[in-house]
Formats: structure tokens, sequence, C-alpha cells
């Protein structure tokens, strides 16, 4: 597997408040990456920083082959990331087909496979942004990315505020995607468990430092190691989502 997009040595932050500190670490293509830490360590900054939105003091961010440290935010976009922002931001005033359909670039993924990835997005596809569900507009935004034709997909805390029916749901699709689709993604969210069931490598973040790195398979079964890193154990974690796929919820081959 050839390297997809590295962070050497990087301080970011916003203004000169120092928020990632000479942070270092890799992806591959066709990989997941968990991003696991306390509140406050510097996860969702450092899918800022990924995207150009804070400042880079220090240190380079290659993807796909290419120093992109001062490429702006529109064109990092352009090159094939794909952001599924916390705040999931859809348009309230588009409809579910107008939100999907004005992101739109060529690629396999279409108007037609995000419907068969997401049935309830084409139930829902003459309905504005505001009228959906926690659930709809996760799904929205998770499909609005991939519009994007995307090469690497990058989800800030894409489980919060949901019903856990839909969060196992979800967990699966994102799951899938980079099993059956090759679609690389980086996923940043509070439950380290299924974050964890979710990815193939993972990283923790402590005071902007990458302070633990490996399989994520690994890290789940050391829960002596998971306790002192994240203190699992003190609240009830979501169950692992099956492996067998949600109803409704299908993959299909490109170009289908």
């Amino acid at each position: 597997m050839s390297e997809l997009l590295a962070f050497d040595q990087v301080t970011a932050g916003y203004g000169d408040a120092v928020v990632l500190d000479r942070m270092s670490f890799s992806l591959e293509a066709g990989k997941s990456l968990a991003i696991l830490g306390r509140n406050g360590v510097g996860k969702t900054t450092l899918l800022e920083t990924l995207m150009g939105h804070t400042r880079v003091m220090s240190g380079s961010i290659r993807w796909n082959g290419q120093d992109i440290t001062r490429m702006p935010s529109h064109r990092r976009a352009r090159s094939g990331l794909g952001w599924v922002p916390q705040e999931r931001e859809v348009f309230p005033s588009l409809t579910v087909e107008e939100n999907l359909t004005v992101v739109a670039t060529p690629g396999p993924w279409n108007l037609k496979r995000v419907y068969e990835l997401f049935p309830r997005l084409q139930e829902r596809r003459s309905n504005y942004g505001n009228q959906l569900s926690g659930g709809e507009q996760q799904m929205l935004a998770i499909g609005r990315a991939l519009m994007t034709n995307p090469k690497l997909l990058l989800l800030d805390e894409p489980m919060e505020g949901l019903a856990p029916i839909i969060v196992e749901e979800l967990a699966l699709v994102v799951k899938l995607l980079c099993e059956s689709e090759g679609l690389a993604s980086v996923v940043v969210e509070q439950h380290p468990v299924l974050t964890l069931s979710m990815t193939h490598h993972a990283i923790v973040l402590e005071r902007g430092q990458v302070v633990h790195a490996g399989h994520s398979q690994a890290l789940a079964e050391d829960t002596h190691l998971l306790h002192g890193l994240l203190g699992v154990g003190q609240r009830p974690q979501p169950s692992r989502p099956s492996m067998d796929a949600p109803a409704g919820y299908t993959l299909l081959p490109q170009g289908a």
C-alpha cells in the first residue's frame, strides 16, 4: 500500500495558541484511522488542520505525495478530502437532493449510489435540511461528502447525539465503505470501543501529541492499556456493530 496522508512534525493551532505539538503519523491508501483521546487534546484540530482551517507553525502535511501545508482549503477538498464536520452543516434551505447535487463532482459516487446507500434520503429527497432528524442529517452529511468523490473521508464525531440503532447502522456503513469501496477514512469519535471496531489503525492523542499508535484490534483487546490511555470502563460503551448489513443499507458496485 502507498502512503496517502502524512503529518511530519506538525505544530499547529489558532493564532498564537499551539494545539498540535510536533505531531507525526501516516495513513496508507484504502485504510482507516481512529483518532482517540480525551476531550480537548486536539482531535478536531487535527482534522481542521488537515482541511487548512488552522495556522501551521512548523512541519509539513503530505497528501497523495504532494506537500499541501500551505494549500488553500478549497483546493484540498478538490484534491480528494471529503469532510463530514461535527456540526453536520447541512444547508437548511435546500432540499436533500439539492444538498447532494450542489457539491457533486464527476466520479463513481452519484445521486443513485448515495440513495442506494441511504434509502431514507431518497424517501426524504424533497424535504429541506432543517426538516430532517439528527440521524437523517448525518446520513446527508456523509452522502454529501461522497458526492465529492473523495479519496479520504474525514468524520468528526459522526455518532454524536444519535440513537443507538442509528449509531450501529452508520458505523457499519463507514466500515463497509473502506472494506468494499477502498475508501480511506479518518474517524474522530468519543466512543473508543465502537471506533476501534470500525478502523484498521488508531492513534491516541494527549496534549496535542501522539502517545500511542498501533492496530485498532490490538488496542481494543488490551483493556488495561485502553483504560490507562482513555479511561474506558468508567462509562458504558456502545455495542460493537453487527457484521450483518442493516436493512436497507446496500453498497452497489461502482458504475451500477
